[in-house]
Order: C-alpha cells, then structure tokens, then sequence
C-alpha cells in the first residue's frame, strides 16, 4: 500500500451482499450515443433466496446427508478454510455456496473485450511476517522464489504495471493519487506532517512486543494505548491533531471511503490509522511497495483456493437454519435448483458467512447483528472508445477524481500484455457512506437503473467530458451490504468478540466482519483460524 510516495490508495476488498442485481444499460453507436433499451437482471436467484431467508417459507427437508464437517459459504474464509482442511490432511467435508459460483466479493464478470472484478480487485505485497499468506503465494505461483536475504520474489507480470496511479485534479492528470502540483506550502507541509505521524504508527509495538497495528488483526497488540483511537472517528482525531489543510481532509476522507466505506466522519480512527500504519512495506529487500492484480481482480486469487472445494461444493444451496441437537449440528438447506431441502448432519460446522446472514439462521443472534455495520456499493463496469489517453497523464491502472462522488475507477486491461485495445474496459466504484447505512440501503434500491447510469456518467464527466458518448456500455452492479465498516467503538467492541466464539465447541465462525476490516488477507486467516480451533480440540488419525 502506497501513501505518499510510499502508499497505494486505491479501492481494497469488500464483501458480497445478499441483495445484488446488476443493472445493464446497451448503448448504440449514433452521432449522439443516445440509450434505446434498458434492461434488468438479477445476478443468479440470491435476491429471490435472501428475501426467502427473511420469510423462512422453506419446504421441509426430504432427506439427510452425513458428514464430519461442513463449511456454510463460499467466499474467501470458505475457501480458506477448505485449503487449511487439505493442508491438515482432512478431504471429508462439504461447502454450501448460496451462489451459483464460489468465490464471494472476489468474484468476476467477462464481457468481448475484458474481464472484469465484482468486488475485490488487488493484493498489496503482503507484510514479511505473514508466512501463511507468503506460503499461499508460492504455492501458486506468485511467488517465484526467494533472494539470497530471503525476501520473495514475485511474478512481475502480476506486479502492477506502470503506470499505476493518477490523480485528476485542478483540471490536470497527475502521477499518484495524493494531491501534488499546485498545493499551498501549508498543504504540503500537513501532507508531510500526517505522512510522518503514520510513519511512527506504522512501527509502534505494544509493551507484549507486537505492533499496535498489523495484519492480520490476530496479531495486533492487545496494549490499551492505541485503543483510545477506537472511541474517536478520523474526523476527531483529524482535529486533535490540528490539520486544517482541505486537500489533506479530503484524500484521508477518500482513503477511509475506499477501504471501510465509511467516510473520514463515520468511521473508527483507529481503523484510518491501521489503513496507513497496518502493512509494514517490508515484502522486499528494496522496500519498494506494488500490488498485485489481474483483469478480473482477486477471483484470480479465489481461482486458486477453488480447487479444494470444488468438487465439494453444493452450489445455490441456502442454509436456512442451523442447530446443535444430540451433540450433532444440523443444518437445513434449501436447494435452488431442485427446490428442495435437506437436513445435513455434521460434527464441526464452519460458519463463513456474515452476521446479517447468520442472525436468520442461528437463534440468538439478531441483537448481536444490529452492531455490524454493513455499507453498500455500487460498481460500474464500462466499455469505452475513448478515454481521453493523450492527457497530461496516461491512463493508469488506478483513476481517482479529486472531488468526485465516487473512487475513481480501474482499468481492467491495464495487465493484458496486449496493450492495443479497440475498446477500453474499466470499472468505477462507489461507497454509500452515511450515518444511517439501512436507510441508505433501502433508498439504493428504490432508484430505478437510469438514475444509476447517469450518476455515474455525472460523476466521471469531471475529468472526461464526452464519456457518456463514448460509452457503448454499461454494468451496474449494486452490493446492499458490500463490506463491514466499522464506526467508532467497533474494533474493540464486545459484539464483534461475541460474535467470533464458537457455540458449544461445535459451530465456528470465519468472516471479515469479526476482524472489522474487509480485506483479503483477514478473509484469509479467519478461514485458517476456524480450522485450527477445530483441529486443536479434535483427535486425528495418522
């Protein structure tokens, strides 16, 4: 992650919602670009299914199906959790998926000329310490070996290429996305004195010796002195500070919406510290920091953990109920496809799905829900005949606007070693930030698709004038509850730690949101984390 001349801010991972339907809007070409048609369609039945998990009008199971253990939701802690199955030498389980593919917010679309991400788009190099993840990495092949003083060596066609990042702002492309040319020497005297603060946080260990923040949250400090963070929003401890630069307010205001959802004014202050002191830019001998990315994002990396799972999974398959009886956990489960239910009976059962989820699911869990805070998204994927490149700077993998609604957007072919293109692909993201995410969600829905498109087209017009008649196409795909955000109070709250404790040494739970902060790597080790917790209470066979 680059800030400053050492941070990369661009949009990280954030999870699937129940409710998503992609909204798609043909364009024709004509000496206007005018739209003909508009069409919508549901992205798979999850809609449908979700509205049926409210309602709970399931048929009764017809037959039982036994197994030792079973992990309920495909996303990247499913998945994660599956590959730390096989690692342990355990192939005896099955995976339930709601949709109609694995992989979760780390999932893709594909038009003619491009992949493209429905969620989650890159993989900042991982901090040196993180072995499980630096493992993953080798193992398939991002990771291509080691240096003589031990510090991986990645696949550069996975690297981000240049150029990576630009900023639009006052009226000119610009290289990175912190506001340069044409600051005041204040501005920039309070960029460097803000870089400066997250250089220290970014080292600071707690009296137990472990930094006060990490990734994963696993690792973090438990020394009360960073805590305090968590009782604030950035917005306050912006003011503790005495910071008064407008540019400085709005690019942490952007990095806050880009990695949580909520704004520099909604959320935790501890959390908009661990955006910039959390990954240590210690994954090479050169400290020199890039991303990981592929066309179609991080399915790239939910490709690769499919293969212990898929030939286990059961896919548009709703878990509708789950309980504990006769030391037994037993799962109902609705299948879409023959619309049918059945009992699964299991030992162990892994719950790797959100708490909005599970609160319809497990018995006594919907107060708990109602502390996890969920921020919708939106995404739109475009396809383009022009997109200005002659610019005062070239088009980048990463596009923000300086101002602008949104986040900016990414070009999806930036990685194709192929750099002719007839058409362009990119994607633009959104976060709904607010103080009342429910009522900012019901209000998403309600608006009708040509509202969507044309906001997007307003908001990018910004710094591409003609983009609406240079459009051929749109995608928009809406996310109701896109990733956890965590306000103040959140990280060290009791409702995230209850959530995160087993019921009865039987039903485990592995998500993002019991870390707080939506991000691959989390996803990751709660998968693995969940695993071990069995495993270490369970007796193994050799």
């Amino acid at each position: 992650m680059k800030n400053g001349e050492k941070y990369n801010n661009s949009r990280r991972n954030f999870l699937k919602g129940i409710a998503v339907s992609l909204l798609i809007v043909p364009f024709l070409q004509s000496c206007k670009e005018k739209v003909i048609s508009g069409l919508i369609r549901l992205s798979g039945t999850n809609h449908i299914l979700g509205h049926q998990l409210r309602i709970k009008n399931f048929p009764k199971p017809t037959q039982e199906l036994h197994i030792p253990y079973l992990i309920i939701g495909g996303g990247i802690s499913g998945l994660s959790a599956a590959r730390q199955f096989h690692k342990k030498g355990i192939t005896d389980f099955i995976m339930l998926e709601l949709e109609n593919h694995l992989g979760g917010n780390s999932s893709n679309g594909e038009n003619q000329y491009s992949k493209f991400p429905l969620g989650a788009h890159y993989l900042p190099l991982p901090n040196f310490q993180d072995k499980a993840l630096l493992q993953f990495l080798e193992e398939e092949k991002i990771i291509l070996g080691y240096d003589a003083k031990g510090f991986p060596l990645f696949d550069e066609e996975q690297l981000t290429f240049a150029p990576d990042e630009r900023l639009f702002y006052r009226n000119n492309w610009q290289e990175g996305i912190v506001p340069k040319f044409g600051n005041s020497k204040a501005d920039d005297a309070e960029f460097q004195r803000f870089f400066t603060i997250m250089d220290s946080f970014r080292i600071a260990k707690g009296t137990d010796g472990k930094f006060l923040f990490d990734i994963p949250m696993a690792n973090v400090s438990g020394d009360e002195q960073s805590k305090e963070f968590d009782t604030m929003t950035m917005q306050q401890w912006y003011a503790t500070q005495h910071f008064s630069s407008r540019p400085l307010y709005d690019y942490i205001d952007y990095c806050c919406r880009d990695d949580f959802g909520l704004g520099i004014s909604y959320v935790s202050a501890w959390a908009g510290i661990h955006y910039f002191a959390g990954r240590k830019q210690d994954a090479t001998s050169d400290k020199k920091e890039s991303v990981l990315t592929w066309p179609e994002g991080n399915a790239r990396l939910a490709h690769h953990l499919k293969k212990y799972s898929e030939s286990k999974s059961l896919k548009n398959h709703l878990v509708y109920e789950v309980t504990i009886d006769k030391n037994k956990v037993i799962a109902k489960v609705f299948d879409a496809n023959t619309k049918t239910s059945m009992a699964i009976i299991a030992d162990k059962v892994i719950m790797a799905t959100p708490q909005f989820v599970n609160q319809y699911i497990i018995e006594n869990r919907k107060e708990l829900a109602t502390h996890f805070h969920y921020t919708p998204w939106l995404l739109a994927t475009l396809v383009v005949s022009n997109l200005n490149d002659n610019d005062s700077f070239p088009l980048s993998w990463d596009n923000v606007i300086y101002g602008s609604k949104g986040l900016g957007y990414v070009y999806d072919q930036h990685q194709n070693l192929q750099q002719l293109e007839t058409k362009k692909v990119i994607t633009y993201y959104y976060s709904f930030s607010s103080s009342d995410l429910r009522k900012t969600r019901k209000i998403m829905y309600q608006q009708p698709k040509e509202y969507w498109k044309q906001m997007v087209f307003d908001d990018l017009k910004t710094a591409h004038p003609d983009i609406e008649t240079t459009t051929e196409s749109i995608d928009i795909h809406l996310l109701g509850h896109g990733m956890i955000s965590p306000p103040p109070g959140f990280i060290f709250g009791e409702a995230k730690k209850k959530a995160a404790e087993s019921i009865g040494n039987k039903i485990f739970f592995a998500h993002t949101d019991l870390s707080g902060i939506s991000i691959f790597e989390e996803a990751f080790h709660q998968g693995i984390a969940a695993v071990n917790k069995i495993i270490d209470g369970t007796t193994l066979d050799t």
